[in-house]
């Protein structure tokens, strides 16, 4: 092409320059804000939630392109034509072999009372805010090793306002409310078991139920499952159960409290009641 043919052309040149250079640049920032799966059959949804239909699920190793980020959710693309949601904290998770709707789920634990509030006494006055720690602490390493996100309200021996429980679960769109406690009698060794409660009925009390069908292998006889009227799951807009795990201040109930046996049975019970209420729930 001559210089005078070249310069009667300049204009779509250039364009055609602008367009080269532009998807070359987009290219270029969807390779940079793209991650690669690395767990198995992660589920794409319609929505930033475990709630959410599934549009399509993805193997491990594929790439998805990154649009935004939403509640510790991302939004992504896949394979140029499949715009969806997926869990943040499984994408890169290379612990989970197959993802399950437990696995995608956001659970906050609350570890009964704390610092100033001890909560009830055994009748050697140790602490209740002890032991629903000591629990709380067994069933977060049981539930991300399964591949969940666990919020702890508290996961040390701090005051924690009521109030600012339940709000924990809010901010963070929980899909499950958790809190765990020590019952207590007016009079020592009148009393055992550990009973469920929920203040909601609906997904509440199904949560709760799921839960106790799990803590029949426990040395404590269920008191069944319960209506509560208890601040921390009342004021909560998530399924939120509240788990009296024995009766503090009855010697053979205290004696199962302390016991870490006791306490990995107990954690055990929890998770497979919270795997099984998401494995049922839609």
């Amino acid at each position: 092409m001559t210089l005078k043919k070249i310069w009667e052309n300049k204009s779509w040149i250039v364009a055609t320059l602008v367009i080269a250079v532009t998807f070359f640049v987009l290219i270029l920032a969807l390779e940079s804000n793209s991650v690669t799966v690395k767990v198995n059959q992660l589920n794409i949804r319609s929505g930033p939630s475990v709630t959410y239909s599934v549009k399509a699920k993805v193997k491990q190793g594929q790439r998805l392109q990154v649009i935004s980020r939403k509640s510790n959710w991302i939004k992504v693309i896949y394979k140029h034509k499949t715009i969806g949601w997926v869990a943040a904290w499984l994408v890169q998770n290379s612990s989970v072999q197959n993802v399950t709707r437990l696995s995608e789920a956001t659970i906050v634990l609350d570890p009964g009372h704390g610092g100033s509030d001890t909560g009830a006494l055994s009748m050697s006055g140790s602490p209740e805010k002890k032991y629903t720690l000591q629990v709380a602490q067994l069933v977060r390493k049981k539930l991300q090793a399964k591949g969940a996100r666990v919020v702890m309200t508290r996961d040390s021996d701090k005051t924690v306002a009521l109030a600012a429980r339940p709000e924990v679960a809010n901010a963070n769109s929980a899909n499950a409310f958790v809190s765990f406690h020590f019952d207590s009698s007016d009079v020592n060794n009148v009393a055992s078991g550990y009973t469920c409660y929920f203040y909601h009925p609906g997904d509440s009390k199904q949560l709760a139920s799921s839960v106790n069908q799990q803590m029949t292998n426990l040395p404590l006889k269920s008191r069944g499952v319960e209506f509560g009227n208890f601040l921390v799951i009342r004021d909560n807009s998530v399924p939120a159960i509240l788990i009296e795990g024995g009766y503090i201040n009855t010697a053979r109930d205290f004696k199962q409290i302390q016991n870490p046996t006791y306490q990995k049975k107990f954690a055990s019970d929890v998770v497979r009641g919270l795997a099984n209420y998401f494995k049922n729930h839609s």
